[in-house]
């Protein structure tokens, strides 16, 4: 792929929202929200499909995200707008109900990880402090993401700062621990070219990859927020590569010291598996661990649902939801209607599901919206524009399509069942705004 990015000062378009994100920022928000909290719940699920051979499905998950990601560089500086996958199936393909399903599927991840994120601090990480029942608690920990939403994106961004420097801090103490109790000669390294009983390495890695994907996904967010970057063209691919490779490395590095510490059993029979890493190399108090295992399914929560709220105020705008979506809160500038709305939606989420099914639920409305994205990418082609962007060597989008066709064929049935009635909840509200646009 090249960079034809202009390294100028841009003219800047128009927008009502406020150019608030610098380039740290914006790397700091892809790698927040791609640290997240996937990898800390998902490492006992990856080693029940995959045993201790958890590091390759995180390779090929890592690979399958950059395929996907360069759609989206040459996408965001091409057409710095908010909306995301929306706006560009509606430029692609121009048909608004196609364009509208694609920007739904998107928010309708959104605030399904959301709720999942919600379901997973309220879980045993959590329970290590408080026993509390964890759906009230869900929702009271939403509320107060939506109250820091919409006080400002600066704010937001801010303290996702914090976040992100906090969960990769555990992250890289789950490899030092693990290489400290390796180098005491407890462990197995050879666990981690082991792989479960009757598994075959193809099985295993297909298997595995459709879960570890979730725990990259979180840097198409980031779209969402173009019209909030400044210098968008020139700083977003950089942020955007970069926040992923980082995520990639750390994530391999855990997958490769978590089997080797804890037998792969173990660590798929705990709902806390790198605590299970933690307790084995002793040193660090559980409580302590625990409280970075929060932040970082906090800092996802807070990432998913600015995305979300950021996402319905573009499709608004873009008059493929509700104008009264595009409400801004004055003073702040934040899209205050839309966060309302996402936040009540995963709410209710909570309510119906568990964190796996939630999460198999996300990766498959993204897939969808990823192979709108990487088609959107190689039908746009033929559009010109009057500026400088990121370009995408040609066979990646095509190599993206591929690998998001066979992970759909992964997926279960009743993920497909919850997906649809999310979807049939946004074609009603679709409909009202066709109608409202109609007899305006």
């Amino acid at each position: 792929m090249t960079d034809t990015t202009d390294t100028s000062t841009e003219r800047e378009a128009g927008t009502r929202l406020r150019r608030a994100v610098t380039a740290p920022l914006l790397f700091l928000f892809i790698l927040g929200d791609v640290l997240g909290a996937g990898v800390y719940a998902l490492v006992g699920v990856l080693a029940d499909e995959a045993g201790g051979m958890i590091w390759l499905p995180l390779l090929v998950a890592l690979v399958m995200a950059l395929l996907t990601a360069a759609s989206y560089a040459e996408l965001v500086t091409k057409y710095p707008q908010a909306g995301g996958s929306a706006v560009y199936a509606q430029r692609a393909f121009g048909r608004p109900w196609l364009s509208f399903l694609v920007g739904f599927s998107m928010l309708a991840a959104g605030v399904t990880s959301a709720a999942g994120l919600s379901l997973a601090f309220a879980g045993d990480y959590l329970g290590v402090f408080l026993d509390v029942p964890p759906v009230p608690t869900a929702i009271v920990f939403l509320a107060l993401v939506a109250a820091l939403n919409a006080r400002g994106i600066r704010e937001s961004l801010r303290a996702n700062l914090g976040m992100t420097v906090i969960e990769l801090g555990g992250l890289l103490t789950v490899v030092v621990l693990g290489v400290i109790v390796l180098a005491r000669g407890d462990g197995d390294v050879g666990r981690i070219g082991e792989l479960p009983d009757g598994t075959g390495v193809a099985a295993a890695t297909l298997g595995g990859a459709l879960i570890a994907f979730y725990s990259f996904v979180g840097f198409e967010t980031s779209a969402n927020l173009a019209e909030e970057v400044r210098d968008v063209r020139r700083v977003y691919p950089k942020a955007l590569f970069g926040a992923l490779l980082t995520a990639g490395v750390v994530y391999l590095l855990v997958g490769i010291v978590a089997p080797a510490v804890v037998a792969p059993a173990d660590l798929a029979g705990s709902s806390g598996p790198l605590l299970e890493v933690v307790e084995a190399a002793g040193g660090v108090p559980r409580e302590v661990f625990s409280v970075i295992a929060l932040v970082a399914v906090a800092n996802g929560a807070l990432l998913t649902m600015i995305m979300a709220s950021r996402l319905a105020y573009g499709m608004a705008e873009e008059r493929l939801l509700p104008s009264v979506f595009g409400r801004v809160l004055p003073g702040r500038r934040t899209p205050i209607v839309a966060i309302l709305v996402t936040t009540a939606v995963a709410m209710v989420l909570t309510t119906t599901g568990s964190l796996e099914d939630l999460a198999s639920t996300v990766v498959l409305l993204l897939l969808l919206v990823f192979l709108s994205t990487n088609v959107a990418v190689l039908v746009l082609r033929k559009d010109r524009v009057g500026h400088d962007h990121f370009r995408a060597w040609t066979p990646l989008p095509v190599l993206a399509v591929g690998t998001c066709l066979g992970l759909l064929t992964q997926q279960e049935l009743r993920h497909w069942v919850l997906a649809a009635v999310l979807l049939a909840v946004g074609v009603v509200l679709h409909l009202v705004a066709r109608r409202r646009t109609s007899h305006a």
